[in-house]
């Protein structure tokens, strides 16, 4: 896989945007639990060539939620917010897996798309889809209750990894969604006692995801 096959505007640049795109690439290989963004650091763009990333703000309280996740061909923007001056909120990208990646400095994109509109749309594309995530999980937040949050992230999570049995700690499960371990144990255990899942050390097991989809969408 290359770098012209993920970016789907390539051949919508002119060969000198090309040039200076490829020429100013940055390749990285990271480790899972590598943060590769934080704070208010304007890191360049991130386009995901295989594994996996989590995006996620942090609380004066240190407590985290994710605000959406990155896999295959995807492309992060926020990290590299000083390209958008309206941009006013910090998040941290974290590999959630062993990933490898481009990085594109943010001087070249920012130059390129003033340039470039199919490159200006494909940027508002991109920030337009990630503002309904961020809608999505305002209202998530708001007016779904804990119970079911935790059964459609643990849904979501069986269907990435294709597997019932997912390598999960509850403190990690607490962190995507924003809320304490405790509140996440107290559900999970619920779960257990509702033949839903299978605790064990370190894991949720899915036993019931029928039952589970049915408490999601109620």
């Amino acid at each position: 896989m290359n770098f012209q096959s993920c970016f789907p505007i390539w051949h919508q640049l002119t060969d000198d945007q090309r040039e200076r795109i490829y020429g100013s690439l940055i390749n990285r290989s990271v480790q899972k639990g590598t943060v590769l963004h934080g704070g208010g650091d304007c890191t360049g763009l991130l386009l995901v060539r295989s594994g996996q990333l989590r995006a996620y703000i942090l609380s004066e309280e240190g407590r985290e939620v994710t605000i959406y996740r990155l896999f295959d061909r995807d492309l992060c923007l926020l990290s590299a917010s000083c390209i958008m001056r309206s941009i006013q909120f910090d998040i941290t990208v974290e590999a959630e897996k062993d990933t490898d990646l481009w990085m594109i400095p943010a001087e070249v994109y920012r130059r390129i798309m003033t340039e470039s509109a199919p490159l200006s749309n494909y940027t508002n594309e991109i920030m337009a889809a990630r503002f309904s995530e961020v809608m999505w999980l305002v209202e998530q937040i708001m007016w779904k209750s804990m119970d079911r949050r935790v059964a459609a992230f643990l849904l979501e999570e069986a269907a990435i990894e294709d597997a019932e049995l997912l390598r999960l700690t509850h403190e990690t499960i607490a962190n995507h969604l924003g809320t304490h371990r405790e509140v996440v144990t107290r559900m999970l255990r619920y779960f257990q006692d509702e033949g839903m899942v299978r605790l064990a050390r370190g894991s949720v097991e899915l036993l019931d995801k029928k039952r589970l989809e049915a408490l999601r969408d109620t």
